[in-house]
């Protein structure tokens, strides 16, 4: 497990150091740092080959992410000599990255990397990533041999999820404490429907592979009164089942010791619908799955804090960071509040920010 994570001189990050749990929560306003957390990460996964990571160094634009020059991602208050540094303690190793600053490079040399390090969930095939642009609603999509067999991934935005389904989804088993109970099998397309009604009830997918062409159909039914609906077009039913779709399947087929990081997994999605992807999040982290998600939903936290009460998942292995922009005469930088659950859901602390526009809006209508 990514047990700590050290950042230094990268973006808003001047000196951030995060000690993680099976499932980590970042949430904070616009800006304040979640996603350079989460990108920090990304660069080091992005530049993961031995070859190009020791000889040439940190590669900022490439499949994952694209982040400019050194200039875009220097912190900005630090000295020209300073380094951006990366520290990871994993199973109780410690790992360091430094890399030198040039302001129109994009790709900054390596002055010290870490030996041995592949074993790391975030360098190998036990690494799934889900961005915040997920396609778009389509009847069509492309297969990816390479991705989905090889590597076990479904794209940074879902975009092979069909192709998996239609590989594996009566192939693989979901893990005991994610099955639900009004699934058909624990089969993992019958999984993924049963879980997929928490947010659309009614909701049936049908997956076929188009013989002769490296495509894959999705078509949706809906729950009638004579069983289920023919099949409709994605592009009919609305963009919440597609962009939900990808979450579900990420976090359905993870396996223990996998690392799962997704970006806003609330969007599209009906209150109850973030509440129940709460819950299985939650679930899936107490089976062994390392989660790191960016979210801005008070229901995806209050799903997990329910998770935690009703003794789904230990409170020990959720952790929730606060991050704040701060600005004095010194510099501009990110600090980061750590929030505890205790056994009963409750928090124990509430930055000023933090769940609490509820509460400022209805002061103002009171």
């Amino acid at each position: 497990m990514l047990d700590t994570i050290g950042i230094r001189n990268f973006k808003s990050l001047r000196n951030c150091n995060l000690g993680l749990s099976k499932l980590s929560l970042l949430t904070g306003l616009n800006g304040s740092g979640k996603s350079s957390f989460i990108q920090a990460l990304l660069l080091l996964r992005q530049s993961y080959n031995i070859a190009i990571m020791e000889k040439q160094g940190l590669i900022l634009n490439g499949s994952i992410i694209n982040l400019g020059k050194g200039k875009d991602i220097f912190y900005q208050y630090a000295e020209n000599d300073e380094k951006i540094e990366f520290e990871i303690l994993y199973n109780s190793n410690t790992y360091l990255w430094q890399f030198g600053y040039k302001n129109d490079l994009n790709i900054l040399e390596a002055l010290q990397t870490p030996n041995n390090y592949s074993d790391i969930n975030l360098f190998n095939k036990n690494f799934q990533y889900l961005n915040t642009e997920h396609i778009s609603p389509k009847t069509l999509h492309e297969k990816n041999e390479v991705q989905v067999e090889q590597w076990n991934n479904i794209g940074n935005k879902g975009e092979y999820a069909i192709h998996y389904l239609s590989k594996y989804g009566l192939e693989k088993k979901v893990k005991k404490n994610l099955i639900h109970p009004k699934g058909k099998s624990n089969n993992l397309i019958h999984q993924t429907d049963a879980w997929l009604n928490e947010i659309s009830p009614g909701v049936k997918l049908s997956v076929k592979e188009i013989k002769d062409i490296d495509y894959v159909k999705l078509g949706v039914q809906f729950e009638d009164m004579q069983g289920y609906s023919e099949e409709y077009q994605p592009v009919n039913v609305g963009f919440g089942i597609t962009y939900v779709l990808p979450v579900i399947l990420a976090v359905l087929k993870a396996d223990q010791n996998d690392i799962l990081i997704i970006e806003n997994p609330e969007s599209h999605l009906h209150p109850r619908g973030q509440s129940q992807m709460g819950s299985l999040i939650a679930y899936a982290a107490q089976s062994g799955v390392q989660i790191i998600l960016e979210t801005h939903s008070d229901h995806i936290i209050n799903g997990i804090r329910v998770a935690v009460k009703e003794q789904k998942i230990e409170k020990e292995s959720v952790r929730i960071f606060f991050f704040e922009r701060v600005v004095d005469e010194k510099d501009v930088r990110t600090i980061t509040h750590k929030i505890l659950i205790d056994k009963t859901g409750e928090l124990s602390n509430y930055p000023k920010g933090f769940l609490d526009e509820w509460d400022e809006q209805l002061s103002k209508l009171i």
